[in-house]
């Protein structure tokens, strides 16, 4: 069926200059050009008898207004340019007369990775339904995803990597371009959820980054493990949420915090440590967002884990000056934290209560430092722990009235921090 050349698609491509000028003339090049354009199958089919269907067409500045050109002439592949421009009729014609969707073009992408990089961002939701911008972006849309499905249902590998240093599968290419629709029609044909690129990250990884919750929910409802690891650094989803989330503020903390607990609720480790020993509420406690602090403590975060370079989350905390102001949430983590260590492997104290405006501060904290608590002291803090925010008002109902009070009474520093 068709003209097939059964040659390698890389081949295809670094020969392209030979074929032009063996190959058709320019003219029947600018033909298939605008047959593709204006997806006239028939004038198609006649022109493919004359030139190699996987074999890139020259096209003349003068003989396009498609796209802007910084040469006189750029050549393209047919089925490229069908699926870039998401020409659907002329997509399926040249799929059935034998187009190969694998084949790459010089940057090393196939023809479904060309098609997320230029897949239209296009949203329904600010216009008024029925008007006529709604009718016009719904069908562009609706047009954009008949594409995808004829690619994936005649052959699109959708777990092809790009042949860069990426090595970005279609999914990664989909959260990196904001291509959300198209994430469960990849993953029903095939695309593994948990792919990951060069650097080790899996496509929630990179959506947790973005904190892109829509993206997030969809991929954890295609299977998505909110537990993996980035093999490079050992971060999960989790971390690389709050990392982002840390330095929001706002409505963009508020999606930030909506992200995190959206992770959590479906399963989240909330003390996964990374390779240097780090776990989220070290990533929270240093940025000194209060919202997160307080959902990870919901979720049983511990704030004695040390990193491996004997760092515990309030140290991180201390390390910046903003973070110390706030002495309503320092007094809420020395309440948790037992044994309170103010250095690290290294004796060295954290950068923030260094400054000559924390002197009194300094001694304050160096003194609890060094004052051991009572055992009864440290089982209530234990208990605190172990039951975390979540729980406590389940407590409330369990304990007697006296013995709750005397759990999460018992122990105000705030009056040590004035």
């Amino acid at each position: 069926m068709g003209n097939i050349i059964k040659r390698s698609s890389r081949d295809l491509v670094i020969d392209s200059a030979k074929s032009l000028k063996d190959g058709p003339s320019t003219e029947l090049h600018t033909k298939l050009y605008k047959a593709i354009m204006q997806e006239d199958c028939t004038m198609i089919k006649a022109l493919l008898r004359n030139h190699p269907i996987n074999e890139p067409i020259i096209i003349q500045a003068e003989s396009t207004r498609y796209r802007p050109l910084l040469d006189q002439t750029y050549s393209i592949i047919p089925i490229h340019l069908a699926a870039e421009f998401r020409k659907a009729q002329s997509l399926l014609c040249l799929l059935e007369y034998g187009a190969d969707p694998e084949v790459r073009d010089p940057s090393g992408l196939t023809t479904l990775h060309l098609m997320l990089l230029h897949w239209p961002i296009t949203s329904t939701t600010w216009t008024k339904p029925g008007n006529r911008i709604h009718r016009i972006l719904t069908d562009i849309r609706n047009n954009d995803v008949t594409c995808l499905r004829i690619l994936c249902e005649h052959g699109a590998q959708v777990n092809a990597q790009v042949e860069n240093s990426n090595k970005h599968s279609p999914l990664h290419l989909a959260i990196t371009y904001g291509t959300y629709s198209v994430l469960s029609i990849l993953s029903q044909n095939g695309a593994h959820v948990n792919a990951i690129n060069q650097s080790g990250m899996t496509p929630l990884h990179m959506a947790a980054a973005i904190l892109n919750k829509d993206m997030m929910e969809t991929l954890i409802a295609c299977g998505a493990n909110v537990n993996c690891v980035v093999s490079s650094t050992g971060s999960t989803a989790l971390k690389l949420a709050v990392c982002t989330a840390a330095s929001k503020a706002g409505r963009l903390l508020e999606a930030g915090v909506s992200c995190i607990r959206l992770l959590l609720i479906h399963g989240a480790k909330v003390n996964v440590q990374d390779h240097k020993g780090q776990t989220a509420m070290h990533e929270a406690c240093f940025g000194g967002t209060e919202e997160i602090i307080n959902l990870l403590l919901e979720f049983g975060a511990n704030v004695n884990i040390l990193t491996r370079n004997g760092e515990s989350p309030i140290y991180r905390f201390l390390q910046r000056s903003s973070n110390i102001r706030d002495t309503a949430l320092l007094t809420r983590l020395l309440y948790r934290t037992y044994p309170l260590r103010l250095t690290n492997d290294q004796r060295i104290l954290p950068v923030g209560i260094r400054l000559p405006e924390f002197h009194l501060l300094r001694k304050t904290l160096v003194k609890l430092s060094q004052k051991p608590l009572s055992l009864e002291d440290i089982c209530k803090r234990n208990i605190r722990n172990i039951y975390g925010e979540k729980y406590k008002h389940y407590l409330k109902q369990l304990l007697p009235t006296k013995v709750w009070n005397s759990v999460y009474y018992c122990y105000d520093l705030a009056y040590l921090l004035k």
